[in-house]
């Protein structure tokens, strides 16, 4: 059943009037947010702000995102950052080939020849092409969407200075268009891995969280919520062993996604519990750097695979 939210409280669902009620819906959509999470989360809906979460790749960065559309039964609208990326493959471009196409048939019409009005038909909203940011702004459900946007910290600073221009008024002004504005901001979430600093300037317009590594038993629930097929024993045996995985020298250290990867794939293997055949073969699942996996295996199979 829908869950429409009530404008007057910013993005909240209905029943939920504080942090504990949102981290018990987080709960019930297998996502463990905890009190500073759930909390950051609850005011970025209640004051309809922009969320930055920072923190290392597969923590449940990108996660937050996906069960909050499922939460709110709205479309999740993502923008996946890269270097490089610019306007047209972030907010919108002109589809010029549909441009073309209008301009031979017109000729082969005769009906060029009040140029002024002719030039404006190629601008209107028929040959414009929504990109994911004017996609989340023009969105018209009951809901407003959740815009996610993935990994800034990969695209440059010139696409940073125009992005925290569109979040302050969630507005894109297109030059032959004119003004789009929405008419509820989208729930805006934004992640960065931290392989370079976002400039303060965004981070001021976000609330902020950052989030880490969960901790032994935390992580254990982790897994036991999202995989529950998986024997008790096997499950400590894996969170325990990633635990000491991420205190090695390793190029890139196992997330929690890693760890729920592990994990599957050894349920889907039939595994009861860890050994070191079995660590040996399902490695890449939890490790997917050689250097990594000919450093974990150095460092000996018997200590990941103990209790």
């Amino acid at each position: 059943m829908s869950e429409a939210v009530d404008g007057r409280r910013g993005a909240l669902p209905p029943g939920v009037s504080h942090s504990g009620d949102l981290d018990e819906r987080l709960r019930e959509r297998s996502y463990l947010a905890g009190e500073g999470l759930a909390t950051a989360i609850f005011l970025a809906l209640k004051l309809q702000r922009p969320l930055f979460l920072e923190g290392e790749a597969g923590v449940g960065k990108t996660e937050v995102a996906k069960v909050l559309s499922r939460m709110l039964n709205t479309s999740l609208i993502r923008l996946q950052c890269y270097e490089g990326i610019d306007v047209n493959q972030a907010v919108y471009e002109w589809d010029y080939a549909r441009q073309l196409l209008h301009i031979r048939t017109a000729e082969a019409l005769g009906a060029t020849e009040d140029r002024t009005h002719f030039e404006d038909e190629l601008y209107t909203r028929r040959f414009l092409v929504s990109r994911p940011l004017l996609s989340a702004i023009e969105h018209k459900g009951e809901n407003p969407p959740v815009l996610l946007i993935d990994e800034v910290d990969r695209a440059d600073d010139e696409f940073e200075a125009f992005l925290l221009e569109i979040l302050s008024e969630f507005a894109i002004t297109i030059p032959e268009f004119g003004t789009i504005r929405a008419e509820r901001p989208p729930v805006a979430i934004l992640t960065s891995n931290r392989t370079r600093e976002v400039h303060d300037a965004l981070k001021r317009r976000c609330l902020y969280y950052f989030i880490d590594h969960p901790g032994l038993e935390r992580e254990i629930e982790i897994v036991r919520l999202r995989v529950p097929d998986a024997e008790e024993a096997l499950t400590q045996q894996v969170v325990r062993a990633v635990q000491r995985l991420r205190n090695m020298d390793l190029y890139k250290p196992p997330g929690v996604a890693e760890t729920l990867d592990w994990t599957e794939a050894l349920v889907a293997l039939g595994a009861k519990e860890l050994d070191e055949d079995m660590i040996e073969a399902t490695l890449g699942s939890v490790l997917k750097y050689h250097e990594d996996q000919q450093r974990a295996l150095l460092q000996s199979l018997q200590f990941l695979a103990g209790s």
